[in-house]
């Protein structure tokens, strides 16, 4: 046992990490898992197979029934949820005290037996279910498809994070059960897992369930090789790609590479970023918004960091043009604002760069199920738990010269990525109508 602060930590004899913290408030207690497996570890060919497991984990087990995960936690007055990212896939519940034993046998259940329970049906199912959610919230939605150019701009063709979680109908379509089942082999085992537990139970208390319902589960036998993220050339930019759909108003979507989620000069590009566009008092804003204005209202929402433990991150940019605005001239003004942090920021815009982050990550970790995401991130990417308390201080003696000179070198064009939309005029949307019409109109039964 480690114990740190806050926190404590175990190692089970097969792998499994624990995390106990306590929780502000009473009588509840936040299960989270992180495997860390996530799109990064997909190969060419079987893109979206994390996301997919993620839905196929609540689809019965060797000892539970599809749906009855779901059920037996709301039932008991839970909350449960999932979700997946390029580095690691989540399960999480928030329960009564007294019902932990039961959310942990249920994990343990499907993390020992998952695969006893997958039949063809419940693929073909989920699989449905996937393609369905690609297609409401990638292929028609206005820009939804976004994320996935700005990938494939910012990472080779082959790299780990060159493609979404969500993966490829294609690929989807060329799942079979016998590759579902390897990959559940292959990545969830207890020596691939950090549990963690907030609640206001003793931790000792705590590891003894945990022994209980996961001591068991044997390590994997086999680790299977993880597919190398290291970027062996600059971006090489500006790169672009340029859409032209039905959309409501020109959109643009700039990006650079920075460093590593983890490194200090991650840290200072999120500062870059909150100065920039984070917050009514952010540049973009006050420039954009409201003193010109030719940016949509987006709350203060116009930068951040998509951030990677394993490759480069991203910070992304991104504002819709007001209507009667020229896709160019909103991304000409992006542009120059980003140039201007190579002038320097001032103090005081460094100060609330900070607190704007600093109340974002408390927020985050307010309630007890937030805090036991934090620790598990935490501990799954940067192997300590403790950060999630004390994040916030990484950003504390970063200089408005850090800002500045991380944006000269970074915020440059030969490291920036565009991505474009302009909607279709007006003639050309009429165009296809009528093409439309003459196609159904020809293709109409006779007689």
């Amino acid at each position: 046992m480690e114990t740190s602060g806050r926190v404590e930590q175990y190692k089970l004899d097969n792998g499994l990490r624990l995390v106990t913290a306590p929780a502000s408030t009473g009588q509840v207690a936040s299960v989270n898992l992180w495997y860390g497996v996530g799109s990064r570890h997909e190969v060419p060919g079987r893109t979206g197979f994390a996301h997919l497991f993620e839905h196929l984990m609540f689809q019965g087990s060797g000892n539970v029934t599809k749906g009855e995960h779901f059920d037996v936690v709301e039932r008991l007055g839970g909350d449960i949820n999932a979700s997946t990212s390029t580095d690691r896939t989540n399960y999480y519940e928030t329960v009564p005290t007294h019902a932990l034993d039961s959310v942990l046998w249920l994990e343990a259940d499907r993390l020992a037996t998952l695969r006893e329970g997958m039949t063809q049906e419940v693929l073909d199912n989920q699989r449905d279910v996937v393609k369905n959610e690609r297609r409401q919230r990638y292929d028609n939605q206005p820009y939804g498809t976004a994320l996935e150019r700005i990938l494939r701009l910012a990472y080779p063709e082959g790299h780990p994070y060159h493609h979404s979680t969500i993966g490829s109908m294609a690929d989807l379509d060329a799942a079979d059960l016998d590759y579902v089942k390897s990959f559940h082999k292959a990545h969830y085992g207890p020596d691939n897992c950090v549990l963690t537990i907030v609640s206001d139970l003793e931790s000792a208390d705590v590891l003894a369930r945990v022994e209980k319902y996961f001591g068991a589960i044997p390590a994997r036998d086999f680790i299977p090789e993880t597919p190398d993220p290291t970027l062996r050339a600059p971006l090489g930019g500006p790169v672009r790609d340029s859409v032209t759909e039905t959309v409501p108003a020109a959109g643009v979507f700039i990006g650079f590479r920075v460093p590593a989620y983890g490194e200090r000069e991650h840290d200072v590009a999120q500062l870059a970023a909150a100065v920039l566009g984070q917050g009514q008092g952010s540049r973009l804003y006050r420039s954009l918004v409201v003193d010109r204005p030719i940016a949509a209202d987006d709350g203060g929402g116009s930068a951040d960091i998509l951030p990677f433990r394993y490759t480069d991150s991203l910070l992304l940019v991104n504002m819709l043009a007001r209507e009667g605005v020229a896709g160019d001239v909103l991304e000409q003004a992006i542009r120059e604002e980003v140039a201007k942090l190579t002038s320097g920021i001032t103090d005081e815009e460094l100060d609330r760069a900070r607190a704007v982050l600093e109340r974002e990550h408390l927020h985050s970790i307010a309630s007890p199920s937030g805090l036991a995401d934090s620790i598990g991130s935490c501990t799954q990417l940067l192997g300590d738990p403790e950060l999630a308390y004390t994040w916030p201080e990484r950003w504390a003696d970063v200089t408005a010269e850090e800002v500045r000179a991380a944006a000269e070198r970074l915020l440059v064009d030969d490291n920036m990525l565009v991505v474009r939309f302009d909607p279709e005029s007006e003639t050309a949307a009429e165009t296809l109508q009528v093409e439309a019409e003459a196609d159904a109109a020809a293709n109409a039964p006779q007689g």
